[in-house]
């Protein structure tokens, strides 16, 4: 729908006057008594995608609530003096995570939302403390309270025969900390409670006051998995702040070298789901394709994972057109070995047994939870930011969405395979058309605030950013794919045997630090 037909709808409905941004997207002001209808009626009415909460303490308190359509992005700003909002959860799921991560965070209260505390904040934390609200002072230790007597994980299931079998925060084959709660009756899972954020970093509250440069080594280092992406998405915030446009070279590099960051991140989300299902040969040979992957970006950029290329204003150095071909050659190589692996294991009736029918998310569950990337497409949702919201010479590039629509273990893994195949079609495309040119553009930082976004890996991966007067960044948010999916994830795991757990687990590709910001 057109931006300006929306802003019409919304002004007719509601009697609000939103404006159109020089991204095309669309700002819409509301007061917190219509916060809930303008969220629900983009939702619902419209088919907006949520794309999360960005929460500002400034001359009182600001609500981002971001929503994505084609070719649009949608802020619905509401403000307040004090930090009390209406909760839009139980009309849209999908906030429901934002909602209380920002009551731990910020200390904002959401009327009318159900389970608000202990999330972000574990019970290690003081109460009341709120670790990005103006005045915390993080670089003096928070003390740690003594365990509460008698505390235990929370339950749900309480019928007669049912038990919680946990599972972390630290086990075999995962380097990340994550805790599960699996509550049953017998063999099947019924409910699944996660506990992520042991390892929260506060890198948001830390970037305040700080530089561009030293925010963008945070950005790129906080998930080592998508560090391409993230360093681009800062970037481009960083561009639509300060009214920049990149070079098309440096546009259509980024793209290069992001599709080898997506190419080499789902080769090790198919080894881990090889892995999980007992399947060593198979895992061994992906580890392989794997390994020669980061290889590769080693040779090309300098660095196995694609750290200190992305700047604002472009990249940080040029690649030479012949090495950009010889890279997309050997990826494509790697990538028809990968497909090699895809149809041995297709033959594997062992190995289909433990994924088909196993896991399954089904489209509505998929748009109510706002899922993003492979695991959404594999569920029918087949929405990607390279295609509705295009950056970086995308929209020439003819690019094919992945898309299953049975939402099992299988069909996440139909999608990775799909898309890194993809993947080496876009580099070679990508290489045998690179324009000259600069790949940098000046950057003069200046007051404002701006919105970036790329496709990563896992999903959808939205920065927003503010600079103050001098070009510092004041403020800065992260919406991270992974984020996402993990609020998402129970309803694979639910009412399948324990025993495909971890296969289910290992099908989503989650990433703990994405969380951990």
């Amino acid at each position: 729908m057109e931006v300006e037909r929306l802003a019409a709808a919304l002004a007719e409905r509601f009697g609000v006057k939103a404006r159109v941004e020089r991204d095309g997207g669309l700002t819409v002001p509301c007061s917190a008594a219509d916060l809930a209808g303008v969220c629900e009626t983009l939702f619902t009415a419209y088919d907006c995608a949520f794309a999360g909460l960005i929460v500002e303490e400034r001359d009182g308190w600001t609500l981002r609530h971001l929503f994505y359509s084609e070719r649009a992005i949608i802020r619905v700003v509401s403000r307040s003096d004090r930090p009390t909002f209406p909760s839009i959860s139980a009309r849209m799921h999908a906030a429901d995570w934002h909602e209380r991560a920002a009551e731990d965070l910020f200390g904002i209260a959401f009327s009318g939302h159900p389970r608000l505390g202990e999330f972000v904040l574990h019970e290690q934390w003081p109460e009341g403390t709120n670790p990005m609200r103006r005045g915390f002072d993080v670089r003096r230790p928070s003390p740690r309270p003594d365990a509460a007597a008698g505390w235990a994980p929370p339950r749900v299931l309480h019928a007669p025969g049912a038990f919680s079998m946990p599972i972390g925060p630290i086990f075999s084959g995962v380097e990340e900390s994550v805790h599960f709660q699996l509550e049953t009756v017998g063999e099947e899972i019924v409910r699944v409670i996660p506990r992520l954020f042991y390892n929260y970093r506060g890198v948001e509250a830390i970037a305040r006051g700080r530089t561009i440069a030293a925010v963008l080594l945070l950005a790129e280092r906080f998930t080592g998995t998508a560090s391409f992406a993230h360093a681009t998405a800062f970037s481009r915030a960083v561009e639509a702040a300060c009214g920049v446009a990149v070079p098309v070279r440096a546009a259509r590099l980024r793209a290069f070298i992001a599709e080898l960051e997506r190419l080499r991140h789902h080769t090790a989300a198919i080894h881990g789901i090889c892995s999980s299902t007992g399947l060593a040969v198979a895992a061994s040979q992906a580890a392989i394709l794997e390994e020669e992957l980061l290889r590769l970006s080693a040779g090309l950029t300098g660095h196995r994972y694609l750290f200190g290329l992305a700047v604002p204003g472009g990249l940080r150095r040029d690649l030479a057109d012949d090495d950009c071909r010889r890279a997309a050659a050997e990826a494509g190589a790697i990538a028809r070995r990968l497909e090699g692996l895809e149809r041995s294991l297709a033959r594997s009736s062992s190995f289909l047994d433990r994924l088909e029918q196993v896991g399954i998310v089904t489209a509505d569950e998929a748009r109510r939870y706002g899922l993003v990337g492979p695991v959404a497409r594999a569920s029918g949702i087949d929405r990607d930011l390279r295609v509705i919201l295009p950056y970086g010479g995308y929209a020439d590039l003819g690019l094919r969405v992945a898309r299953e629509e049975e939402g099992d273990g299988y069909a996440r893994l139909r999608v990775l395979f799909a898309e890194a195949r993809e993947s080496a079609r876009l580099l070679t495309a990508l290489a045998d058309g690179l324009p000259d040119g600069s790949v940098s553009a000046p950057i003069q930082p200046r007051a404002g605030e701006g919105l970036g976004w790329v496709e990563a890996p896992g999903g959808a991966a939205v920065h927003w950013v503010r600079l103050d007067d001098d070009g510092a960044v004041a403020e800065w948010r992260i919406l991270p794919p992974s984020f996402a999916n993990w609020h998402g994830f129970h309803l694979a795991a639910e009412g399948f045997a324990f025993q495909d757990f971890p296969i289910i687990l290992a099908t989503f590709g989650l990433a703990a630090a994405e969380n951990d910001r």
